[in-house]
């Protein structure tokens, strides 16, 4: 059983990454194995629309998405973390997320998932709900904690003071953990992943 973390912050070692270390930790403790993917510092291009995906298997771009992809595809979770940007997530991580799971999707339903969140004081909110977005999207479930995913702190040394937030963090992993296990034990027991009913696509123009 293994789960990808993936740092959606420009800064690799920063509060983001701290956040998903602590549930790295934990993780580890479940005797689940745990690796953080940064998605780095280089510009990730936002979803073109251009559909090669569907042709080429993979995103027309070719950086961070593409170079992560199987990554994500083949871990048993998935946790997402970003900084709080004017109360959303980062730019890198919500092209990231766009062009993922436009070309990906399918790959990654059914995955437990997870959205962690780091701000100094406020909107933490709105950017967990943005991400939480593409997992019920997909079909994915998510684990859950004891609070809302999210620690504060303007360095990596203030989330360490944050006690609650680090709290959380290591509830989620754990839910994580136990979520990853149940669906495990339904597999070795012959329960199988739902299959979806052709989409049907409306809109609203009469």
């Amino acid at each position: 059983m293994n789960v990808v973390l993936i740092n959606g912050s420009p800064n690799p070692k920063g509060c983001t990454y701290t956040a998903l270390s602590e549930v790295a930790r934990e993780l580890e403790k479940q005797g689940v194995e745990s690796r953080i993917e940064h998605i780095g510092v280089s510009p990730i291009r936002g979803c073109a629309a251009c559909r090669q995906c569907a042709k080429l298997g993979r995103c027309a771009f070719d950086d961070a998405v593409n170079r992560l992809a199987d990554v994500c595809a083949q871990a048993d979770g998935l946790v997402f973390g970003s900084p709080v940007y004017y109360a959303g997530v980062s730019g890198q991580m919500k092209s990231f997320l766009d062009r993922l799971f436009f070309a990906h999707g399918a790959r990654l339903a059914y995955k437990p998932a997870a959205a962690v969140v780091s701000a100094r004081r406020g909107g933490c909110a709105t950017a967990f709900d943005d991400m939480n977005k593409y997992f019920t999207i997909n079909r994915m479930p998510v684990a859950s904690s004891q609070y809302w995913n999210q620690v504060h702190g303007n360095t990596p040394q203030e989330v360490l003071q944050d006690e609650e937030g680090l709290q959380i963090m290591r509830s989620l992993a754990q839910g994580m953990a136990w979520l990853i296990r149940c669906i495990e034990l339904g597999k070795r027991s012959g329960v199988v992943a739902p299959t979806p009913e052709p989409a049907v696509r409306t809109n609203f123009i009469r």
